[in-house]
C-alpha cells in the first residue's frame, strides 16, 4: 500500500487496508530514485507479525520510503499505545526525518493492540542467567535482526526512538543493544517511578494520573479511559476517602499496576528492579536525552538518565536537548507558546530541524558534522537557546540561598531572628486539600483536558488559601539567571506523626506592562516538586515523625535554566496537600497510606522555621555576570 506525505499537509489520516505479511520484496518501488532528500516522500508500507525468540509475534508496520538511492537505515519506534495511523507521522513529528529518507518501523509491544503475549507494565529486566527469559529488550533485539534480514536495500544500521513509554522503549533497548543499533534518542523517558516520574515524587504517590493511567492501559489490550461520574475530578476522589476504597468499589483486584501500587508503598525491591539505575553501567551508542522544563509527567527521567550516563562517557557520546515544553511538547506543533506563555521562537520545530534531524543522519548515514554541545538549554524568561559545556553548569555559576524571612519576604540575605517564635504556621486538613490546579478539574485524559499545560497556569488561583504559605523577594533590580540545580530546605514541624511538604519556585510578573494583559501579576511555576515526610530520611526504610519537633526536609526541586527578569519577583511557596494529583497524606503514621481508614485522616497545624538556628531557604545555582 503506498502512502503519499505532502509537505503542507500537517496530519495526514488514512484508511490502510491490513496485509497478511506479503513477501517482504513488495516493500520497495521501482520508481526511478531521486538523488539527496525528497520534497514529497512515498512510502510503501506493509504489515506484518514478527516472531520473537520465545515464538510470539509483535504486530508491526514497516514503511519504505520511495525516490532514494542507495541502502537506507531503519527508525525504529516501539509502543504500547497502538501503532495504527503511524504515517501522520510523516506530517507531524517525523515530517523532518521523513524528507531525510529513512526505513520507518512502528511496533505494537508485547500484549497491547495487535501484538500477543502479556502486556507487564514496564517489565522488568529479564534475568540473563535464564536462557529462556524475555523482556523489553530482547523483544527489541529479535525484531532488530529480524528486519536485518528481511528488509531489503537497508545499510545495517538501526536508529531508535521514542516520546515517554516509547522512550522507555528505547533506554532499555540501549542496555543490552543489537549491534546494528547505533544511536538512540530517549525522550522524556521515566526513570524512576518511586522517586520521580509518573506514578511517584519522592515517595508522594501521584493519585490522579497513577489511577487513571492504570485503568486505562490494564482494562483493555487497548486503551480506555476511566468514566468518572462527576463533573470534577477533585470532588470524585474527595469523596472516595481512603485509597483503600479503591479497590472495595471501583476495581475489585483486576487492575495489576493498581495492586503494585497499594502493595509496594516504599522503595522496596520491586521499585528498585524496575528503576533504570543498576543497569545504567557503561555508553553502548550515542545518545541524546531530550526533556521539557514543564512537563507534567516525566521530566525527572530524561535528566536522570543523563547524569548516570554521563558518569561512563569517555568517548563523549552523551547528549542533553531541554526545552521550554510539556510532555512531548517538542514532537509536534511549533513549540512557539505553552498555555499563556510565548517563547518567542518555535522552539520545537528548531529542535526537530536543527538538532534530532542532523543528530541521526550523522550517526546512521555519516551525513554532516555533529555540531552538539554537551547540553542545549533553552533559557526562559530570556527566551533564547544556550549552549552549554556541561549539565549542571560546573563553571560561572555560585550557589546561592534565598531565606525565608518574617513578613513573608524572601531575600539572598541569611535571617537574624533567633527566637523560637521565627515561623510561619499554616493548618493542612485533609478534608479540605489544596487543588493543584483550578476547578474543576477534568479528567487526566479525554476531550476538555488541561493537563498538558497545568505547570504553566498561573498560581493565583491560590491567593485565598490559608493553607498555602509564601515568601517573596521585593522587585528585582538586575536579572537573576539560574542555571542548574535546585533544592528546598525547609526547618519544619507538624503536630501529627506524617506530613507532605510542597514547595514551588515562582515567577511573578509586574503587575503592569506586559505586552499581553493576561501575564500582568502572572505567577509562573519555575520549580516545583513534594516530598512525603515519613520519607526524610530513606525511601526504603519509611518513619513518624515526631510530633512538634523541628527537622529538615530537603525537596528536590530538579533542574533549570531561567532567567527571572529587573522588575519581577521570585516567590516560594509552600503547601502540604496537591489534590488530587497527590494523594492525601493522612497526616497520622501508618505503616500503608493505601489501607489508611477513613478515621486516620486529621487536620495537622505545620510550621515553617526561619531563625538563624533554624532557616528555612531554596538553593540555587546562580549564573555570574547573568546579561
Amino acid at each position: 500500500m503506498m502512502v503519499s506525505v505532502p509537505r503542507s499537509t500537517r496530519w495526514i489520516f488514512v484508511a490502510l487496508a491490513i496485509v497478511a505479511t506479503p513477501p517482504i520484496t513488495k516493500l520497495h518501488s521501482q520508481q526511478p530514485a531521486q538523488a539527496g532528500a525528497v520534497a514529497d516522500p512515498v512510502f510503501d508500507k506493509t504489515e506484518v507479525m514478527i516472531p520473537m525468540r520465545d515464538g510470539v509475534k509483535l504486530h508491526t508496520n514497516i514503511f519504505v520510503p520511495r525516490g532514494f538511492t542507495g541502502n537506507l537505515p531503519f527508525l525504529f519506534d516501539r509502543t504500547p499505545y497502538g501503532i495504527e495511523g503511524g504515517e501522520r507521522n510523516f506530517a507531524g513529528p517525523f515530517s523532518e526525518l521523513a524528507h531525510e529518507g529513512y526505513i520507518f518501523v512502528f511496533q505494537d509491544i508485547r500484549g497491547r493492540y495487535k501484538s500477543e503475549g502479556q502486556f507487564v507494565m514496564l517489565r522488568q529486566m529479564r534475568d540473563k542467567k535464564d536462557p529462556k527469559a524475555i523482556d523489553e529488550s530482547t523483544d527489541t533485539y529479535d525484531t532488530i535482526d529480524w528486519l536485518l534480514k528481511n528488509v531489503p536495500r537497508n545499510n545495517g544500521r538501526v536508529g531508535m526512538l521514542g516520546v515517554s513509554y516509547p522512550g522507555w522503549l528505547t533506554v532499555v533497548a540501549m542496555l543490552d543493544p543489537h549491534p546494528a543499533l547505533k544511536a538512540v534518542s530517549p525522550q522524556a523517558s521515566p526513570a524512576d517511578m518511586f522517586i520521580g516520574d509518573d506514578f511517584h515524587h519522592n515517595g508522594a504517590f501521584r493519585l490522579s494520573y497513577g489511577f487513571e493511567y492504570a485503568t486505562m492501559m490494564e482494562s483493555s489490550k487497548e486503551r480506555q479511559a476511566f468514566v468518572f461520574n462527576d463533573s470534577d475530578t477533585y470532588d470524585w476522589y474527595l469523596k472516595l476517602g481512603s485509597l483503600a476504597h479503591i479497590n472495595e468499589t471501583h476495581l475489585h483486584g483486576k487492575i495489576p499496576s493498581w495492586n503494585d501500587f497499594a502493595t509496594h508503598a516504599a522503595f522496596d525491591s520491586f521499585w528498585q528492579r524496575q528503576a533504570v539505575a543498576p543497569y545504567v553501567n557503561r555508553v553502548t551508542v550515542p545518545t541524546l536525552s531530550v526533556a521539557g522544563w514543564w512537563d507534567q509527567e516525566d521530566f525527572y527521567g530524561p535528566i536522570r538518565i543523563y547524569e548516570l550516563l554521563e558518569k561512563y562517557d569517555t568517548k563523549h557520546l552523551n547528549y542533553l536537548v531541554v526545552g521550554p515544553w510539556n510532555h512531548g511538547g517538542w514532537a509536534g506543533g511549533t513549540g512557539a507558546k505553552l498555555g499563556n506563555i510565548d517563547f518567542g521562537t518555535p522552539t520545537s520545530v528548531e529542535f526537530r530541524r536543527d538538532i534530532q534531524a542532523p543528530w541521526f543522519a550523522y550517526w546512521l548515514k555519516d551525513k554532516g558534522k555533529l555540531n552538539l554541545p554537551e547540553a542545549t538549554t533553552f533559557e526562559a524568561g530570556s527566551n533564547k537557546w544556550e549552549r552549554r559545556d556541561s549539565w549542571p553548569l560546573r563553571t560561572g555559576v555560585t550557589s546561592r540561598r534565598l531565606y525565608f524571612h518574617a513578613n513573608h519576604e524572601l531575600s539572598f540575605t541569611p535571617p537574624a531572628e533567633k527566637t523560637a517564635t521565627a515561623f510561619d504556621a499554616y493548618v493542612s486538613d485533609p478534608a479540605n486539600p489544596v487543588p493543584y490546579r483550578q476547578r474543576p478539574i477534568p479528567p487526566t485524559w479525554g476531550r476538555g483536558s488541561t493537563w498538558s499545560r497545568w505547570l504553566v497556569d498561573d498560581q493565583r488561583f491560590l491567593n485565598d488559601r490559608k493553607d498555602v504559605v509564601s515568601w517573596t523577594t521585593a522587585p528585582l533590580t538586575d536579572d537573576v539567571v539560574i542555571a542548574g540545580d535546585i533544592a528546598a530546605h525547609l526547618r519544619a514541624s507538624t503536630t501529627g506523626s506524617d506530613a507532605d511538604w510542597v514547595v514551588k519556585l515562582i515567577d511573578v510578573y509586574p503587575d503592569a506592562g506586559e505586552a499581553d494583559p493576561k501575564l500582568n501579576g502572572y505567577e509562573l511555576m519555575v520549580a516545583n516538586d513534594v516530598l512525603r515526610g515519613r520519607f526524610r530520611k530513606s525511601f526504603e526504610h519509611p518513619e513518624a515523625i515526631t510530633p512538634n519537633h523541628v527537622d529538615e526536609y530537603v525537596v528536590d526541586l530538579h533542574t533549570q535554566d531561567y532567567k527571572f527578569r529587573k522588575g519581577h519577583r521570585i516567590m516560594v511557596q509552600v503547601q502540604s496537600t496537591w489534590f488530587p494529583l497527590i494523594d492525601r497524606n493522612p497526616q497520622t503514621f501508618v505503616p500503608n497510606i493505601f489501607e489508611a481508614k477513613d478515621s486516620d485522616f486529621k487536620a495537622q497545624t505545620h510550621r515553617i522555621f526561619r531563625s538563624s538556628d533554624a532557616p528555612s531557604f531554596v538553593q540555587l545555582s546562580v549564573v555570574d555576570n547573568a546579561k
